[in-house]
């Protein structure tokens, strides 16, 4: 039985599955992209998610536990000092998974895009915010025309 057993094996041994998903990961947080397979996406973030939960802590010991996974200081360095502040006071949800529709020529397998919600540079608050503040007035101006519409009838 596989009690307590999450995730897939992608026919794979521990160890390989184990070297993929940390040079996975290391991809990911260097170029904040990644092309891959839905299933390994969906796997990859119980890897990524935990690491940056990590740079929230921003302790010696999360520290040295991201360089277990990463192995590279210059990469625990960048995860510490520039990814993690960019998710203070975000509750989870770190990645998205995007599924690209097309499948990989040979095996026919789903293709996806993992992604980081947040990449340093970027400025979510204002991206957000100016979309919503334009919907609302044009739902304001859609009423007034439709109230003198009404009133001029």
């Amino acid at each position: 039985m596989r009690h307590s057993n999450s995730g897939k094996k992608l026919s794979r041994t521990p160890a390989h599955r184990k070297a993929m998903f940390r040079n996975m990961a290391k991809s990911l947080l260097t170029h904040y992209k990644l092309r891959t397979t839905e299933v390994k996406a969906k796997n990859l973030r119980s890897v990524v998610e935990p690491l940056i939960t990590l740079a929230l802590r921003n302790d010696l010991h999360a520290r040295r536990q991201a360089y277990s996974v990463l192995g590279s200081h210059q990469l625990v360095k960048k995860l510490f000092d520039e990814i993690g502040p960019l998710y203070v006071g975000v509750p989870g949800g770190y990645t998205r998974v995007l599924k690209l529709g097309a499948n990989r020529r040979g095996d026919n397998a789903p293709m996806a895009v993992i992604e980081l919600t947040r990449k340093p540079g970027e400025t979510a608050e204002v991206a957000q915010a100016e979309p919503k503040v334009a919907k609302e007035e044009a739902v304001k101006q859609a009423v007034a025309a439709a109230e003198a519409a009404a009133k001029a009838e």
